[in-house]
């Protein structure tokens, strides 16, 4: 079995929030390490021809409400952001800047950095397409917050995203949060404890 979970999450997404609080503790415990993958699902919706669920007609109201129970049943801190959705693209590339820094100790501070911009949003209230809320962020996760900030409106930058978006629809992805182990695709933060289960009986 692969040694590394993939998790691709929109910062858009609320059940993106909610799998990333918990999903760390999932590979922990089958001795897994974790590929964090930022997406951006206005991208995806184009080919899936989808749009937000709190967009959609009488799926919106419910969908709201079950964030919200999600979050009590998991014990997670959550309020439903405004302005929601939002393009979280700033936010993506700085993630992405983290992840692929050639310095490891600073690779190393992704998990802390995107639990930082998904807090800001969804128990803080902050916009997080707001430059000055990642920089905070960054600060407070240790990281050069200047070098991350000039770094996001690089090309080099701009392409990663682009091509990190790409590859996940290349690999069937089409929604947040979306887990992948072994080619095998969980969709959902409802699909948490199946891929515990998965991961504990070696799949079925």
């Amino acid at each position: 079995m692969s040694q590394e979970l993939d998790f691709y999450f929109d910062y858009s997404s609320p059940y993106g929030y909610l799998a990333s609080e918990r999903v760390e503790t999932i590979a922990d415990k089958h001795d897994l390490a974790m590929s964090w993958h930022p997406i951006l699902l206005g991208a995806i919706f184009k080919i899936t021809n989808q749009a937000p669920l709190t967009e959609a007609p009488l799926k919106g109201e419910y969908s709201v409400m079950d964030f919200h129970r999600s979050a009590r049943e998991h014990k997670i801190s959550f309020q439903q952001p405004d302005p929601f959705p939002i393009a979280a693209i700033a936010a993506s590339r700085a993630t992405l800047w983290v992840r692929n820094h050639e310095d490891p100790d600073v690779a190393a501070k992704v998990p802390g950095f995107i639990h930082g911009v998904y807090r800001s949003y969804y128990v803080a209230g902050q916009d997080i397409t707001d430059l000055a809320v990642l920089k905070s962020v960054a600060e407070t996760t240790g990281l050069d917050s200047k070098a991350m900030l000039d770094a996001i409106s690089e090309q080099s930058i701009k392409d990663a995203l682009r091509d990190e978006v790409n590859q996940a629809i290349e690999h069937g992805v089409f929604g947040s949060p979306t887990i992948v182990i072994d080619k095998e695709q969980f969709w959902g933060h409802d699909r948490l404890d199946q891929l515990d289960r998965w991961l504990d009986s070696g799949g079925w």
